[in-house]
């Protein structure tokens, strides 16, 4: 039977907004804990503090490389992903670059992933790398997720929340059809409500991006104690 810990258990909530102060950070990281969501997703210059703020808690720590535009060179990826494992991040969320991807230059895409992960692994440490779908057809979703699974990440995303559009559940399907079953799948952008996450999961997706936390988890809370919390059929 599905509980409300299982939707907890798919959110990474997500604190990434250029306009948050400390204040918010830290009462985003009170809801995090409250509702036991799998990880919060936080700037770079957060971490620290996060990891303070979370001690304890089964909540991990997500932040973000090359985010939001997928644009910096890959040594800079690299750096930010020491740093940040340093710092104690234990995922990673990656955008992958964009424009050598629609460029047809693969085997860039694929080696900058690689470099990301190899640090990443060696330290335990999961990536999911964002393709941001919006500027992409159907066929470079396709070999995106392709060319991320061959680099051993461990997560295709659907997209930043920052581009001109978020997760759909067509391109959710064609991500999970895309790669193998070890791979998961993380939507973001547009999860607002505990019907668009219980879709998500329907379609494949293990996790999903989220600002609207306390609005999906209470009414997760609500339908289990009706007995009316189940996955979609």
């Amino acid at each position: 039977m599905l509980n409300a810990n299982d939707i907890a258990k798919m959110i990474d909530h997500s604190l990434l907004k250029p306009q948050l102060t400390s204040e918010d950070i830290i009462k985003g990281c009170e809801i995090a804990a409250k509702y036991n969501t799998i990880s919060v997703c936080v700037r770079p210059c957060d971490i620290e503090l996060v990891c303070k703020l979370l001690k304890g808690t089964d909540v991990r720590v997500t932040t973000v490389i090359g985010f939001p535009h997928g644009a910096n060179e890959t040594d800079v990826k690299v750096y930010e992903a020491k740093k940040a494992i340093h710092r104690g991040a234990v995922e990673l969320d990656m955008v992958l670059n964009i424009g050598k991807l629609l460029s047809g230059d693969y085997d860039y895409v694929l080696h900058e992933i690689k470099e990301v992960v190899d640090v990443a692994h060696k330290n335990n440490v999961l990536v999911k790398v964002i393709l941001e779908n919006c500027y992409l057809n159907p066929e470079l979703i396709e070999k995106a997720c392709k060319i991320i699974e061959e680099a051993g990440a461990d997560f295709v995303k659907t997209s930043t929340g920052f581009g001109t559009g978020g997760a759909t559940l067509e391109d959710l399907t064609l991500m999970r059809k895309s790669v193998n079953p070890r791979m998961e799948v993380k939507a973001a952008g547009g999860v607002r409500t505990l019907d668009a996450a219980l879709e998500v999961r329907k379609v494949g997706a293990t996790r999903f991006g989220a600002t609207a936390t306390v609005a999906i988890m209470e009414e997760a809370i609500k339908r289990e104690s009706e007995g009316t919390l189940k996955d979609l059929e």
